[in-house]
């Protein structure tokens, strides 16, 4: 059975210039208040919002502009966002299949476990089974890549239809509140049928895979922005009052929070650039740099927006609330000292200081 959309809503006849959504983006999420993840992304897709420019394109700051303008705008939204993106961005790099009006998935993740397994079945075709973990937006989205092993035990990467016979998406996986409205249950796959998308390891040792990478911690930074924010227009209020005395030590966690936001954000410029004049290069190194960064930055700003704000906003602000409890469970799609080792690793590879003003 080939691959098909699963979709009521139409595509706009004329799609949107790649360097224009950005802006539209954040123009499209001003009117989105329900708090809906999915409803928002199949919003997003219809009117081309997701067509972002493809990362090392020579506009990939550009692109992460958007996923920021989704991080600060709900953190369940941009990761499915981020994920629908990134999908189509890998989809690209690897020649996989076009699906008209899809909403995409990247299910990637390999927790200790049987995992899924591609298999040829006898008339040609490929079926996967077996149960995948972490599968942000399963009941909503119509399309998914999901990570697996061949026959050989080589690592592959499938596009599966999610609305066919064999795929059941269970309610079973998730029981945090943050990032609640990404829904990352488990599936299970029993024959489904799928499409093999590249090579053996090609979804691994592409360009592309770092790239992606990187582009989650603009998502992270987005909300660090938003968070930070809250803090900036309360204090700036504090300040243009001429009867409220400002307050030294609010000033001083605002202070370390532009410190903080600051830095990831000419990071991440940085990076961009950087990425955009050498597209095909290993970019290890970087992406992991940039998500390390842009975490210590996020947990540093919630640290001190917290403490500055204390529990009014956590207690009567619903967004704020909301973003509060996502960001850490987010953050957590790092692997922590685990990439502090690899990026080390990557340093004492090459031996040369890349600190130099």
């Amino acid at each position: 059975m080939p691959l098909t959309a699963h979709t009521t809503q139409s595509r706009p006849e004329f799609l949107p210039a790649p360097a224009r959504v950005p802006p539209m983006l954040a123009q499209f999420l001003a009117g989105v208040t329900d708090g809906d993840a999915a409803s928002a992304l199949h919003g997003a897709v219809a009117a081309g919002l997701d067509r972002l420019p493809l990362p090392g394109s020579g506009a990939t700051l550009a692109r992460w502009q958007a996923l920021s303008i989704a991080g600060g705008h709900d953190l369940s939204f941009a990761k499915l966002y981020e994920g629908h993106t990134d999908a189509l961005a890998i989809l690209a790099e690897l020649n996989g299949p076009e699906v008209a009006g899809a909403t995409w998935g990247v299910w990637c993740a390999e927790p200790p476990g049987p995992g899924v397994a591609l298999r040829m079945s006898g008339n040609g075709r490929y079926t996967l089974s077996g149960r995948k973990q972490w599968c942000s937006g399963a009941a909503a989205i119509s399309h998914a890549l999901v990570s697996c092993r061949d026959a050989a035990g080589r690592r592959m990467l499938a596009a599966v239809s999610l609305r066919q016979p064999g795929v059941e998406v269970t309610d079973q996986g998730w029981h945090a509140v943050g990032m609640a409205g990404s829904a990352s249950v488990d599936v299970v796959f029993n024959d489904a049928q799928a499409v093999p998308v590249g090579e053996h390891e090609s979804y691994l040792t592409r360009p592309g895979f770092w790239l992606g990478g990187a582009g989650v911690a603009a998502c992270w930074y987005g909300a660090a922005r938003a968070i930070g924010e809250r803090l900036l227009a309360t204090t700036h209020t504090q300040a243009a009052d001429r009867n409220s005395k400002a307050d030294p030590h609010r000033l001083a966690h605002l202070g370390s929070v532009d410190i903080a936001l600051s830095g990831a954000a000419a990071l991440l410029i940085d990076s961009a650039a950087a990425i955009d004049a050498h597209p095909q290069a290993d970019h290890c190194a970087l992406a992991l740099r940039a998500r390390l960064n842009v975490e210590a930055a996020a947990t540093t700003v919630l640290e001190h927006v917290n403490r500055a704000l204390g529990a009014g906003p956590l207690c009567r602000d619903a967004a704020f609330a909301r973003m509060a409890a996502d960001l850490p469970v987010f953050l957590c799609q790092s692997h922590a000292e685990r990439d502090l080792a690899t990026l080390g690793s990557q340093l004492a590879k090459k031996g040369a200081s890349p600190w130099a003003l």
